[in-house]
């Protein structure tokens, strides 16, 4: 077999990246990427087609905004709508339906609720100083990778005493939804693509759970030079029996993580349990505001329900977010639903598998 380590990945050649992967060709081996930029860089670049014989390669739980339950979609609906309340939210989650495809808080603003989008949590605590006559609720999408700006911004608004500033905090934590996922009996994991933003934050060390389980990872960049290398890597420890974690993302993510974010992150939240789409309600799932912080906590100021059960639905995203189906198995993907008329958030989100399955269905190798 060519050894693979001694390929320039970064320029992408595809017939030699075919040549170098085709060597581990054979054994069934079913991957997974767990991190929507790779998602869509898998999908952009056509790197599927490269995978030796025998290898498969599918989505997990990698989109922040995919993974976040209906039932709490609808809870942020409901606010926007109260009177005198301003709900704060990224972009990405205005066309998510919730319950209903109209059940959307773009169809909500249409109809004069006050949803504003902004880029980060410190400008919805501006937002806040700025407009002290309204309550403004920031919708706190996101993984560890987020988790630490929005811990800063809620320091900060506890420094600046805001009265009408809170947060629905619908953070996740990656860890316990994985665990979870790998044990579950209808999944079938033998490696992982581990997600280069998460890693950054809690670096390799936050995966050596996966040596408990008997599952290799690497860490993986966003490149396609990194996504090939990772790939080449993460066979190379499936051929050999190696199980834990390798990091292919060096130039961004240390075995400790980022120590200054993680105090940020524990000064501000603590674990919960929390409904994850797909997996149900995941112990310790979730990042909730600490006690001393409960003022600015929407779930406790509006007396919200974070554990409400996700209702049975026919879209089938929740499949497609666990790997236990391809976009493309779902009976409604690029017929009811799509881009322009999503049924699901893995239709809408910037990192959604569906979404990506969608742009680049019919996408060659791009060099």
């Amino acid at each position: 077999m060519p050894d693979a380590f001694d390929f320039d990945f970064s320029r992408v050649d595809p017939a030699r990246a075919r040549e170098i992967l085709s060597g581990f060709g054979g054994k069934p081996t079913r991957l997974m990427e767990v991190c929507g930029t790779h998602t869509h860089q898998i999908a952009r670049f056509g790197i599927k087609s490269l995978l030796p014989n025998g290898a498969q390669l599918q989505s997990g739980p990698g989109c922040p905004v995919c993974v976040t339950s209906a039932p709490a979609l609808s809870c942020a609906i409901e606010l926007c709508k109260k009177r005198n309340v301003t709900l704060a939210v990224y972009g990405d989650m205005l066309r998510v339906p919730a319950h209903l495809p109209a059940d959307t808080l773009l169809n909500a603003r249409a109809a004069g609720a006050d949803v504003r989008v902004v880029f980060s949590a410190a400008d919805a605590v501006e937002l806040a100083a700025r407009e002290p006559s309204r309550e403004v609720v920031f919708f706190a999408v996101g993984f560890e990778t987020t988790a630490a700006g929005t811990a800063a911004a809620l320091l900060d608004a506890a420094r600046l005493e805001l009265p009408n500033f809170s947060m629905l905090s619908v953070l996740k934590r990656v860890e316990p939804a994985l665990r979870l996922l790998l044990q579950s009996a209808d999944l079938r994991c033998d490696g992982l693509l581990l997600p280069g933003h998460v890693a950054s934050i809690v670096g390799t060390d936050g995966f050596r759970f996966l040596e408990e389980l008997g599952i290799p990872g690497v860490v993986c960049g966003f490149e396609a030079g990194d996504i090939l290398l990772s790939l080449t890597m993460l066979l190379t420890m499936i051929r050999n029996g190696e199980v834990g974690v390798q990091n292919e993302y060096t130039r961004a993510v240390k075995s400790h993580g980022n120590a200054a974010a993680l105090r940020l992150i524990d000064r501000a939240f603590c674990p919960c349990a929390d409904v994850w789409r797909g997996l149900g309600v995941v112990d310790g799932g979730g990042f909730a505001l600490r006690d001393e912080f409960s003022r600015f906590d929407a779930w406790r100021r509006f007396g919200l329900d974070r554990l409400c059960p996700e209702p049975p639905a026919a879209c089938r995203c929740a499949d497609v977010i666990c790997a236990r189906i391809a976009p493309r198995d779902c009976p409604m993907f690029g017929r009811t639903c799509t881009p322009s008329s999503p049924l699901g958030p893995c239709m809408v989100a910037s990192e959604g598998s569906c979404a990506a399955a969608y742009r680049y269905r019919a996408a060659e190798i791009c060099v």
